[in-house]
């Protein structure tokens, strides 16, 4: 069975909404920018593409990223590896062309039958509202994050905004860096 991890950056209060800018909608986003910059920080992206076999997407994330990522020198790598996008309105016309392996999976039952085949580990990249609803199917096996150290308010979250029953995690990787930003690593305990 292959592993789903959801990746990406969280302030404390747990928003993952616009940490590049207000562009992205929150009034408060770009609070990865104005965390000092400590380059080692960053390790854990360098260590996740090494085990990247595929990568996840829900459709407002695809659409963000769809036309960065391609021609993004730091996005390279992603090129040629299998993106699967979660949609049940997104067209095959709205796939980019120089994204190479595109698939679009309707339901999280689709993406339940993609864990069972063949293949290493699949990341979602942003897509808060895709991760709230896999994980509320038992998908998420694993959550990768950087908790910077900032307070936002309000704003999109990764986990869930409803009372559910405990879903127990086991820290398998931590470490604090001199900007005040965590790497925590935990796995879904089953």
């Amino acid at each position: 069975m292959r592993e789903l991890v959801w990746t990406g950056f969280m302030t404390v209060d747990g928003v993952v909404d616009s940490p590049g800018g207000v562009e992205e909608g929150h009034p408060g986003g770009g609070w990865v920018f104005r965390t000092d910059l400590v380059p080692e920080t960053f390790d854990l992206k360098v260590a996740e593409l090494e085990e990247t076999s595929a990568l996840m997407f829900g459709r407002r994330s695809f659409e963000s990223f769809r036309d960065f990522w391609p021609t993004s020198a730091d996005h390279a790598d992603y090129n040629p590896l299998p993106k699967y996008v979660v949609s049940s309105t997104l067209s095959e016309s709205a796939l980019h062309p120089q994204w190479r392996e595109q698939t679009i999976l309707r339901t999280t039952a689709d993406v339940a039958e993609l864990k069972k085949t063949d293949g290493g580990a699949i990341f979602i990249h942003g897509s808060a509202e895709l991760a709230r609803r896999l994980a509320d199917e038992g998908l998420i096996d694993r959550y990768n994050l950087l908790v910077f150290p900032a307070l936002v308010g309000g704003g999109k979250g990764v986990f869930a905004e409803q009372p559910h029953p405990e879903r127990r995690l086991a820290l398998r990787e931590s470490e604090a860096y001199s900007n005040g930003v965590l790497k925590l690593i935990y796995e879904v305990v089953r």
